[in-house]
């Protein structure tokens, strides 16, 4: 649930009033309905799709497409599936933050930015090598460490010579 400022108490009875509205309906009536009091009644809906144990429900103001929020919701659902190949609760729970980023890569401000499951895929892959390559930089300081620790040299070398270039290294405490 985004915050837009409302304390954890309110978010937390929004979620009850809006799991309390979509859990209760049959599975043969359609996906969306007049918001509740405290999602502010009939100026915004709720559009919701029920996939297994999983519901994703998106809250609108009424001059939204029913239609086109529920093709964004498959259209979501579809890339968090292949994202997380075949996502469930336990997906979204531990890695919220690529829940939230697929979600970013589709709509930002309210606006859609993207639709197209493929497009999403590949920013988010670009994403997820520019995490661990950031991470491997984040790590090169220890890695570099451990290397010298077990190079096994015989003594530390006093003079390097690399080229035009000497160097003298000065007394340094033992590595081990």
């Amino acid at each position: 649930m985004r915050d837009f400022g409302k304390s954890e108490d309110t978010q937390q009875q929004i979620i009850r009033e809006t799991f309390h509205l979509v859990s209760k309906r049959d599975e043969n009536v359609c996906n969306f309905l007049e918001g509740g009091l405290l999602i502010g009644g009939s100026d915004n809906k709720l559009i919701y799709r029920h996939y297994a144990t999983l519901y994703f429900v998106f809250c609108v103001d009424s001059s939204e497409s029913e239609l086109g929020i529920l093709d964004l919701i498959q259209v979501f659902v579809e890339t968090l599936d292949k994202c997380f190949e075949n996502v469930c609760e336990l997906d979204l729970i531990f890695h919220v933050d690529k829940v939230h980023n697929i979600l970013a890569e589709m709509v930002m401000g309210g606006m859609v930015l993207e639709t197209n499951m493929n497009e999403i895929v590949t920013q988010i892959d670009a994403q997820n090598k520019l995490e661990k390559s950031e991470a491997g930089l984040a790590g090169a300081p220890a890695r570099a460490v451990s290397a010298v620790k077990n190079m096994n040299l015989p003594e530390i070398p006093r003079n390097i010579n690399i080229g035009d270039i000497s160097i003298k290294v000065p007394n340094l405490p033992s590595f081990k």
